[in-house]
């Protein structure tokens, strides 16, 4: 069992606690039972395992499942998995697994997110986790939000960051006009559109552009949008959480879709 603080291990996880260190070591993390659950559930690659002896004894099926898809497996006290995770209460198991095994291609089809600059992990987790939930086709972020491994988005996604594809693009504007070429409808949210979002035809295929949290969607991408939208709010209500505005738009999607079969 592995007890020191100083094991080489423990040290090169603790760094992953980073995005320089996930960056240069081309690792994430997967902090607890159901994100490990739904790694193995679709056959994700796993580099490394450490668990407390608590939670081997809790989990033993799903712990010889991670053993058959990783390449080294630790047994861990209680200090080091506090140490090695970046919640405050671990639940007991902590992975890491490669960032280049993931490869999803968003398709320009159905209904898709575009996000710019999107800085809360929590805010992209929801997201991905909603967009899933609703049949969405994908997820496209631009390359100065957060990033798509960040623990926390991981977390927030409850496990559907293994389902929903997903993508970091370079070039957000391009991408939208690529979306548009394939036949997909834009569609911005701006505060001082004069359509309500539930006035949109969502059984079109349609790529749906939400902005920063704080800043909300630039002026350059909310010029090429075929439609701009906004949510209705009551007096002295400035504004939607950005995750909120995305889950209200990709279930007014889904109902109309739902309602045409």
């Amino acid at each position: 069992m592995l007890t020191s603080l100083q094991n080489s291990l423990v040290k090169q996880i603790r760094k992953l606690h980073s995005t320089k260190e996930r960056q240069k070591q081309q690792l994430f993390l997967l902090e607890g039972t159901h994100l490990l659950e739904e790694a193995c559930a679709v056959n994700y690659p796993l580099v490394a395992v450490c668990c407390t002896p608590d939670w081997q004894a809790a989990h033993p099926s799903l712990w010889q499942e991670a053993l058959s898809r990783c390449d080294r497996a630790e047994i861990v006290s209680e200090e080091v998995l506090d140490a090695i995770a970046t919640t405050i209460q671990p639940d007991g198991v902590v992975a890491t697994a490669k960032r280049d095994a993931r490869q999803t291609q968003v398709p320009f089809t159905g209904i898709v997110l575009a996000l710019e600059t999107i800085q809360d992990p929590g805010n992209l987790g929801t997201m991905i986790r909603t967009a899933a939930a609703a049949g969405a086709s994908g997820l496209w972020v631009s390359e100065d939000s957060v990033d798509l491994d960040n623990p926390k988005v991981l977390r927030a996604s409850a496990g559907q960051w293994f389902r929903l594809a997903t993508a970091v693009t370079e070039d957000l504007k391009a991408t939208v006009e690529q979306s548009r070429q394939a036949g997909m409808q834009v569609v911005a949210t701006m505060p001082s559109a004069t359509l309500t979002y539930w006035e949109v035809d969502w059984q079109k295929p349609s790529l749906i552009l939400l902005g920063n949290e704080g800043a909300g969607l630039s002026a350059d991408l909310a010029a090429i949008a075929d439609k701009r939208v906004k949510i209705p709010l009551s007096p002295g209500v400035e504004s939607l959480n950005v995750a909120i505005a995305a889950a209200l738009m990709l279930y007014e999607a889904q109902r109309q879709m739902t309602a045409k079969q």
